[in-house]
């Protein structure tokens, strides 16, 4: 079979592998997390040119656009209140996020980072966190129930670690529990598009609980 490969059969198959070619690529992806609302494209340029269908990065198209805005959006805002009325609060984490107090009553603050977390977080780190790095990761450990559990776990503690220079070990946290959350719906359903939105939707109502000078009241909604 191998020996029928055409050279541009196994050009393809060498950049989706992970020999110097796979790495190499799969590095200025990662590298696309510090290109801020653009961190998501490095992922559709790899796919083109490695001829990766964006089925398998979960861009698949939902049956309905509008229930899957509807949800994501739901389950995004409902899961940042619980996080910061509840989870939060119980790791001891402080009642407002320092690293961005910056916004509070900012508009051009505000709204670039509301451009930043739509485009930025909710479609760019789906699309390499449970996108890209699933698929990476497949690909080494198969898609039996442990290598998913294995996946999961590893790809939202890297999300976590992530987050720990600019926002602390609160942040840190926090992002590990989006990422372990997100991770286990896409290891279930392989889609991505609803994610999108929660996410975009759940940064959306972070950015504008610090606008409106609204964390510490939230936090102590329960714990006074």
């Amino acid at each position: 079979m191998n020996g029928d490969a055409t050279p541009d059969d196994r050009e393809i198959a060498n950049r989706r592998g992970f020999g110097p070619t796979g790495i190499l690529a799969s590095l200025l992806v990662l590298g696309g997390l510090f290109l801020g609302p653009l961190k998501g494209f490095p992922v559709l340029l790899w796919a083109q040119w490695s001829r990766t269908p964006w089925r398998d990065l979960g861009l698949v198209r939902p049956a309905s656009w509008a229930r899957t805005a509807i949800a994501g959006i739901v389950f995004g805002v409902a899961f940042k209140f619980a996080m910061k009325a509840i989870v939060m609060p119980l790791l001891g984490a402080a009642p407002v996020n320092a690293t961005y107090s910056y916004v509070t009553g900012n508009l051009g603050a505000m709204l670039y980072m509301l451009l930043l977390v739509t485009v930025g977080a909710g479609f760019g780190e789906e699309l390499i966190f449970r996108g890209f790095l699933f698929e990476r990761l497949t690909k080494l450990f198969g898609t039996s129930a442990g290598a998913k559990v294995a996946i999961v776990l590893a790809t939202a503690t890297f999300f976590g670690v992530l987050h720990y220079p600019e926002q602390g070990i609160a942040g840190a946290e926090q992002a590990l529990i989006v990422g372990l959350t997100y991770g286990t719906i896409f290891a279930v359903t392989g889609r991505i598009w609803m994610l999108v939105f929660a996410h975009a939707a759940f940064d959306v109502t972070a950015v504008l609980m610090i606008y409106w000078n609204l964390e510490t009241g939230i936090a102590h909604w329960i714990f006074k």
